[in-house]
């Protein structure tokens, strides 16, 4: 909807005021594009080699119809409170009603998991602005009843990726709003989150328990050599090969259909378990565009993580903290991604790849406006569009 309600932007053509910082964000998107467009032509991978990466350009003019005509930040912090309720009440229903061994919604179950907590997080972000609203305790009721059922959708995911970073977004969030916050609340959340944590690993019906021990053994069974294809042991496999892979082209990688073929190699050598070879990426984002397009796709990538992460930081300093809550969302952003990347490639996945790109688009062009005043706006009926 946001692409088709773009094409009106050739008519209206409201003024962007489009300016360097514009330039640098859609500058990483085509240049993550144009790398694995390359990829496709020498892999012979074909015109689906950039199906996913071209979401980046489709969120291209969503922004400019984003910086043309914001959403009021009632809807966007409304609209991403009731998505993760909604998302962690079918986690629960799968998880405790339907009795699943893991919810995964209508997707992959680490996509699934990971997308609730990402959602569930970008409520805590909205606190700052919930806090200047007039009805400032229906909305920071809100909000939180948003971010604990996104995380909850993610604890009965049993998607462990998107809980190693989440002391990263708690100190994000510490840096953005900690000075507004007296010394005896910063010590009851602290002691909140700490009983949270120890009742939720408690509960054998939330299944974290069971995960956490279930990755310790396969640890132990990796490193006895009793069982290298658990889930956490084939990623050590998958991660081993890759690292002889990278070290024999270092510049450009392999390819997708070269990795494929080089991995199946590796494991008939006997350097590899061949029970790995179902798995066609390294199920680490950074390793797999290594292995697959050299030192150059590790560069595209971290342009698309970094980016962002730095033209949102700029504004944490910004005094209007409903402002600020939009830079905090767009810090969260990457730095979730950056998490999930570590042990599943997030972006390889459609899901992945739409919510990163449209959502940094979402947040970076209505965060943009509120420091740009000489916008044109659309017409009326371009708006209702």
């Amino acid at each position: 909807m946001l692409v088709l309600g773009s094409i009106s932007l050739l008519v209206q053509r409201p003024a962007l005021n489009l300016d360097r910082r514009d330039g640098l964000l859609i500058g990483s998107f085509f240049a993550y594009i144009i790398v694995h467009a390359l990829e496709a032509w020498w892999d012979s991978i074909g015109i689906s080699g950039i199906d996913r990466p071209s979401r980046l350009a489709m969120a291209i003019p969503a922004m400019f119809l984003i910086i043309a005509c914001p959403p009021r930040l009632a809807f966007l912090w409304s609209g991403l409170a009731f998505g993760a309720i909604t998302t962690g009440s079918w986690a629960g229903w799968q998880k405790i009603i339907e009795e699943s061994d893991r919810a995964s919604g209508y997707t992959h179950v680490i996509q699934f998991g990971n997308l609730s907590m990402l959602v569930g997080v970008l409520c805590l972000a909205g606190l700052g602005w919930a806090m200047v609203q007039q009805r400032r305790n229906m909305w920071v009721c809100f909000l939180l009843l948003g971010a604990a059922f996104g995380i909850l959708g993610s604890l009965f995911s049993g998607s462990r990726g998107g809980w190693i970073g989440f002391p990263i977004v708690l100190w994000v969030l510490y840096r953005a709003y900690g000075r507004h916050l007296a010394n005896w609340l910063k010590f009851a959340l602290v002691m909140i989150l700490v009983g949270a944590s120890i009742l939720v690993y408690t509960i054998p019906q939330a299944g974290v328990q069971h995960r956490v021990h279930q990755a310790f053994n396969d640890v132990s069974q990796y490193a006895s050599g009793d069982n290298r294809v658990t889930s956490v042991g084939s990623r050590f496999e998958m991660w081993r090969g890759a690292g002889h892979m990278i070290s024999e082209k270092p510049l450009f990688g392999w390819g997708e259909n070269g990795y494929r073929e080089q991995m199946s190699v590796l494991a008939s050598e006997g350097v590899v378990e061949s029970g790995i070879l179902r798995y066609g990426h390294a199920h680490n984002e950074m390793i797999d565009a290594f292995a697959k397009r050299g030192i150059v796709g590790v560069i595209v990538l971290l342009l698309l993580y970094l980016v962002p992460l730095r033209l949102f930081a700029r504004h944490f300093s910004e005094p209007d903290i409903a402002k600020r809550s939009l830079a905090v969302a767009g810090v969260l952003l990457p730095v979730t991604y950056i998490d999930f990347g570590l042990t599943q490639t997030f972006l390889s996945h459609n899901s992945g790849i739409m919510i990163y790109a449209f959502w940094i688009a979402v947040l970076w062009g209505t965060l943009k406006r509120q420091y740009i005043t000489s916008v044109v706006p659309l017409s009326k009926a371009s708006q209702a569009l």
